[in-house]
Parts: C-alpha cells; structure tokens; sequence
C-alpha cells in the first residue's frame, strides 16, 4: 500500500522527511537556501518549490526537535512492535 493512503506510513515518511533535512542543514547551511541571504530590513524571500519544501521541513526539525525526537522514538516502536 502506498504511504499517502496509510496514516502510519505517511507519518514515517514525514518524519523521516523531517529529520534527514534537519540532518542536511545542520551539514550544509545553505544547502536549501539557494544562495539567498536575508538582510535586515528586507522584505521575506519566498522559497518556491522543492527547495522551499525542504527548507520548511528542516526549520521545523530545528524549531521542534525535542518534539521531532519524541515522535520519531514513538513511531520506532509502533513501527517496531505494533504494526503489523
């Protein structure tokens, strides 16, 4: 069954998603940036596409780790010993 029509699935995807974009910024900073810098003062740069995709993806990996961190050990053990 494809990942989008299970919920289970579609979680793990995105955390997985999550993660190995955090992963990549922490690697490569400017990795999704595009070569953009914001200066003060500036209006906000808009990240169209897959590059704006995952540099949201690895903000919310950096904002919310300890949450990302959480569900990824709970989505091991339902992965784990639930599912089946």
């Amino acid at each position: 069954m494809s990942a989008i029509f299970n919920f289970s699935s579609l979680i793990t995807v995105l955390l997985l998603l999550i993660c190995t974009t955090a992963y990549l910024r922490e690697m490569r900073p400017a990795i999704f940036d595009g070569g953009m810098v914001q200066e003060p003062g500036q209006p906000l740069i808009k990240r169209p596409g897959l590059s704006g995709f995952c540099w949201k993806l690895s903000r919310i990996g950096e904002r919310l780790s300890p949450f990302v961190s959480i569900s990824c050990i709970l989505m091991a053990i339902h992965v784990l010993f639930v599912r089946d």
